[in-house]
């Protein structure tokens, strides 16, 4: 897997303080897409697990992670984000994970494999849907377009619904 960039620090992608990993490769192609560089699997550099988790530990303010992209749950790449998320709770057990994800959960859950399913038992926050530009808008929190959702992963599986966080 490729990563398309790493941010120490950041409040604007989910709450509170956290770190952010950006993988490279996208399925989706949506227009208008804020990251159409990491569209590309070749792009950016080899992801180098134990540098980003070494990096997270050294920063006591952080919160949780945020894995986006690109598309970390595309078959190319959830592999090795399910590994990574679970590298890091060993190390910050209480962290929070959110992921961005074009897909939906619908579609992951649809794809009944193992792995998908393991992704989905780490995430607590994910906000799905690609991003359609004729439903841009610049006022939501956390998301490019009105029909992408924040979902409590936790709740819509132990529930079997769909359990939106109104923020």
């Amino acid at each position: 897997m490729k990563m398309a960039g790493f941010y120490d620090e950041s409040i604007s992608n989910g709450l509170g303080w956290r770190a952010v990993l950006f993988v490279s490769g996208c399925p989706h192609n949506c227009p208008g897409c804020q990251n159409k560089m990491a569209q590309s699997f070749d792009y950016g550099e080899e992801f180098d697990k134990q540098k980003i988790i070494n990096k997270i530990c050294d920063n006591s303010i952080l919160k949780g992670i945020t894995i986006s992209g690109g598309e970390p749950l595309c078959k190319e790449n959830v592999k090795e984000v399910v590994e990574f998320i679970k590298d890091v709770k060993k190390v910050r057990p209480n962290f929070n994970v959110w992921c961005y994800s074009g897909y939906t959960i619908e579609e992951l859950k649809n794809r009944n494999d193992e792995i998908t399913n393991q992704a989905l038992k780490e995430i607590d926050v994910l906000v799905d849907g690609r991003f359609v530009q004729e439903k841009k808008d610049p006022t939501l929190k956390f998301r490019g377009s009105s029909n992408q959702r924040i979902l409590d992963v936790q709740k819509c599986i132990n529930e079997n619904k769909i359990v939106q966080i109104a923020l």
